[in-house]
């Protein structure tokens, strides 16, 4: 995978996937994964703003994104970037709002391809924290339960 930045973070190392000036991937690589400065100024910026978050969940992104995904894939994330910081939807409440089926919502969380930023950690199950990244468990869980309980300061 070419990436245009890798950061390293509490949970590990991020793959920062650009595309011009827009966003298109956030990938969660392991923790011994070589950093990689930022090889544009746009790439730069989406560190500088994911590490102003890791700091302050209340701050806020503005780099353009562009997420590929299917029109239902789309809502799904639209929806979640409404969910506000420190607040979870179950994959049932997300699939009600939509008009869809809470396992289809749940797939599209999983194909999810800027988390943290397009923020499918916010979506639980009704009896737990569901599954993160298409794992039900895991060190993939351990870094959802790290972005939520950072997001409840």
């Amino acid at each position: 995978m070419n990436y245009q930045a890798k950061l390293v973070v509490p949970f590990g190392v991020l793959g920062i996937r650009c595309a011009g000036d827009t966003l298109t991937g956030i990938d969660f690589l392991p923790a011994n994964d070589k950093p990689q400065h930022a090889t544009s100024a746009f790439a730069a910026n989406v560190c500088k703003q994911l590490l102003r978050y890791l700091e302050n969940p209340d701050a806020q992104f503005t780099v353009a994104l562009k997420p590929s995904g299917t029109p239902h894939q789309q809502k799904v994330w639209q929806a979640m970037c409404n969910i506000p910081r420190g607040e979870t939807r179950s994959y049932g409440e997300l699939a009600l709002e939509l008009k869809s089926a809470a396992q289809a919502v749940g797939q599209a969380c999983g194909a999810n391809p800027i988390p943290i930023i397009i923020p499918c950690h916010r979506v639980v199950s009704k009896s737990g924290l569901g599954g993160f990244m298409g794992h039900a468990s895991g060190e993939a869980l351990d870094i959802k339960r790290w972005l939520l309980a950072h997001e409840q300061h």
